[in-house]
């Protein structure tokens, strides 16, 4: 059995909350749902009730996936972070193979990363990576002609690269932009160094310039002083959030403000110094270790790996973060992605083939998650 430790920091609730115990990581059973046995138990007090419930499993047995992007006729694609694949999963989960991306350098936590479709593309539309290279991390697009992708063309190159740290999650935001969570591979100064593209999110236009009305003029950097960013999402307000790996005491979900400093590697955590931007919501890294981010009815859900459960953290009418609310707590593993579908459901990938896991034999999974 997995066990996780019973206790999550939460900024907005300063204080230590009580979480769940006993879980499981072994296979899902009809539906995708856990077998009985092996659902979480609470101990003396009721469990919450569920926001979210497993419909059903849309893929299984993917190698290390790591970024989906969803294609206008609502099938997605998915990248496999070791292999350079990018598989097509269709209505129903039926997997087709749409193309490799060459050049990928699979070392460490690198590899295929993020991917990222502009909104409102039409059928043929540049579909863009996140990956890493013998020299660097870069990010490239590639035209998606129905069937397969074409060959990829740089958009942005030099984003530092190493053997952990590289961040990857792209995304367009609702200005029709596309942002980049970096890492700073290792080499904290790279955090604070606005000439580096490391350890920052990086806000460009489709074909790699930087955005109008950045904060730095001239630069791609929208905001500093990152760990490693691997989740990106927009509320309903039109509000960037950001998931960040801390290091040995807190991992963090930020606000992300343009030419906002998030402290790293001077602070970690809440720190309240004049300069730096403090983090929403914090949680010891044995109970999230953030990976993909996504808003979706009013909350933002947060995959967590070495915390194998999925965070939802709820968003009040004035914006503000209410309590954070652990689902799937050990029953899938670890997380890795989660993204609202163009159905309305919530997928969830798993990320127990990654080396650091402890893989069950249906793994690794795209899950196809829906309100209750």
């Amino acid at each position: 059995m997995r066990r996780t430790a019973a206790a999550v920091a939460v900024t907005v609730a300063v204080g230590l909350l009580p979480a769940a115990g006993c879980t499981s990581g072994a296979a899902g059973g009809p539906g995708g749902s856990p077998p009985a046995a092996q659902r979480q138990t609470s101990g003396t007090r009721p469990p919450a009730a569920a926001a979210v419930r497993v419909a059903g499993t849309v893929a299984e047995r993917l190698p290390v996936p790591w970024g989906v992007a969803f294609l206008p006729d609502g099938s997605a694609l998915v990248a496999e972070r070791g292999t350079g694949e990018v598989v097509r999963l269709a209505a129903g989960g039926r997997r087709s193979p749409a193309g490799r991306v060459p050049g990928v350098a699979a070392e460490g936590e690198g590899g295929l990363l993020g991917l990222a479709v502009p909104p409102h593309a039409g059928a043929r539309p540049w579909v863009y990576a996140y990956l890493t290279t013998a020299a660097d991390n870069r990010i490239v697009r590639m035209r998606w002609d129905g069937r397969r992708l074409g060959p990829p063309r740089t958009v942005l190159a030099g984003i530092p690269r190493g053997t952990f740290h590289d961040g990857g999650r792209i995304a367009f935001g609702p200005d029709g932009y596309l942002y980049a969570g970096t890492g700073e591979t290792g080499r904290r100064p790279l955090a604070q160094d606005r000439a580096s593209l490391g350890g920052k999110i990086l806000r460009i236009t489709a074909d790699g310039r930087p955005a109008p009305g950045n904060p730095f003029p001239g630069s791609p950097v929208y905001s500093l002083g990152h760990r490693n960013v691997q989740g990106l999402a927009w509320d309903s307000r039109g509000r960037l959030w950001a998931t960040e790996f801390g290091q040995d005491t807190w991992d963090e979900l930020n606000l992300v403000r343009p030419g906002g400093n998030y402290g790293w590697p001077v602070v970690e955590g809440r720190a309240h110094r004049a300069g730096f931007t403090d983090p929403v919501v914090q949680w010891r890294p044995a109970e999230a270790s953030p990976s993909g981010l996504a808003y979706w009815h009013g909350a933002l859900w947060v995959a967590a790996l070495r915390g194998r459960r999925l965070w939802r953290v709820p968003l009040r009418g004035d914006g503000t973060a209410g309590t954070p609310q652990a689902e799937l707590t050990g029953v899938y593993g670890r997380l890795r992605t989660v993204a609202a579908a163009p159905d309305g459901s919530l997928w969830v990938v798993t990320g127990n083939t990654d080396g650091r896991g402890e893989p069950a034999p249906q793994d690794d999974r795209v899950l196809r998650l829906t309100a209750p």
